[in-house]
């Protein structure tokens, strides 16, 4: 027997996202049966950045995915060797 793939819920806030320059796909989805939002940035080199804690809402996610790519912009947000991370 095959195992299922699980359902995953995208959110209506999931989209392309430009600054500087650079454009990622901010990614913001849930399992079906789970109510915690899962934050992911995906570069356009396929690299992808999943924040380590769960959101309550999808607003939440997309909100902090604002607060990082400002204080920090987005060119060191998807550098994984540029210092600290964000997640």
């Amino acid at each position: 027997m095959m195992d299922e793939e699980p359902e995953l819920v995208v959110s209506r806030l999931s989209k392309e996202f430009t600054r500087d320059g650079i454009t990622v796909s901010v990614e913001i989805y849930r399992l079906a049966e789970q109510s915690e939002w899962t934050l992911e940035v995906v570069t356009e080199d396929k690299d992808s950045i999943i924040w380590d804690d769960p959101f309550e809402t999808d607003q939440a996610a997309f909100d902090e995915f604002l607060r990082a790519v400002e204080e920090e912009g987005l060119a060191s947000l998807i550098d994984p060797e540029g210092g600290e991370t964000l997640h």
